[in-house]
């Protein structure tokens, strides 16, 4: 039985008892998401991570999802991504073209992803530029409050360490203001080079989803939620705050473990 919390000040809590629920109620608020945003302006613009939360997602190729879905409104783009080729096991791109996007009827030239001949800084000045025209174009919305893209939903994991994107704990680029999207060649998690939407840009997002599984991810998650002062190590995770949308985290109850009055450790 899942368990929704409404946190104070840091979105909406959703705690599953296992990755089977979680991937159920994920897809589902997905297709509530892109129907609502649809309904809105006629496009759901969407950014997706890699790893584990592109599997959670993979009922969307499933009935009712497949006939339901408007799948030719969807525009993808990644919030982070490695400077591979695309057929590389560690492309982000390549696992979400695997496992959903040749599975649904998704519009090709709606599929935004990063030019994979260039240097990591090329890419990513290349890729803030298309987006830029796409804003131009209202394929994807403009924040009210500052000149930021504002996309329907960025879609997050969270490694062990609270980095959400390719964003890790302590690394200047969780300092950029300007650029809406950056580079980083010294990633602590291999391979080194990626690409990486910044935290303007995330917390302009009309939706953002942050997903986090397992018994590992359970402290970073308690720094990322709870109340923990000023004191303990400001995690990236923690500074994921849309300024106008909304944030939700997708639990399973092992990951919710150490939270604040958790009844699931």
């Amino acid at each position: 039985m899942a368990l929704f919390i409404k946190h104070k000040d840091r979105g909406e809590l959703r705690v599953h008892e296992n990755l089977d629920e979680l991937s159920t109620d994920l897809v589902d608020y997905i297709a509530e998401l892109s129907e609502v945003s649809v309904k809105d302006r006629g496009i759901f613009a969407i950014a997706l991570s890699g790893g584990s939360l592109i599997s959670l997602m993979r009922k969307l190729c499933e009935a009712p999802y497949n006939k339901t879905v408007d799948w030719a409104k969807w525009y993808i783009f990644w919030a982070d991504e490695r400077v591979v080729a695309k057929s590389h096991a560690d492309s982000n791109y390549k696992l979400a073209k695997d496992h959903i996007l040749l599975k649904v009827p998704i519009v090709p030239s709606h599929v935004h992803s990063i030019n994979d001949s260039l240097s990591a800084e090329e890419a990513a000045d290349e890729y803030e530029f298309v987006i830029r025209q796409l804003v131009r174009t209202r394929v994807v919305g403009v924040s009210e409050i500052s000149d930021c893209p504002k996309f329907d939903l960025i879609l997050l994991g969270m490694g062990p360490d609270g980095h959400v994107a390719s964003l890790f704990p302590n690394h200047p680029v969780l300092d950029e203001k300007d650029e809406w999207v950056t580079f980083i060649t010294d990633s602590p998690k291999p391979p080194p080079e990626r690409i990486t939407f910044t935290l303007p840009v995330i917390n302009s997002a009309s939706n953002v989803i942050v997903v986090a599984t397992g018994s590992s991810k359970a402290e970073a998650v308690h720094l990322a939620v709870d109340d923990v002062g000023p004191d303990s190590p400001l995690l990236p995770a923690r500074m994921v705050q849309p300024a106008k949308g909304k944030l939700v985290w997708f639990f399973d109850k092992l990951a919710a473990s150490k939270l604040e009055g958790s009844q699931f450790s």
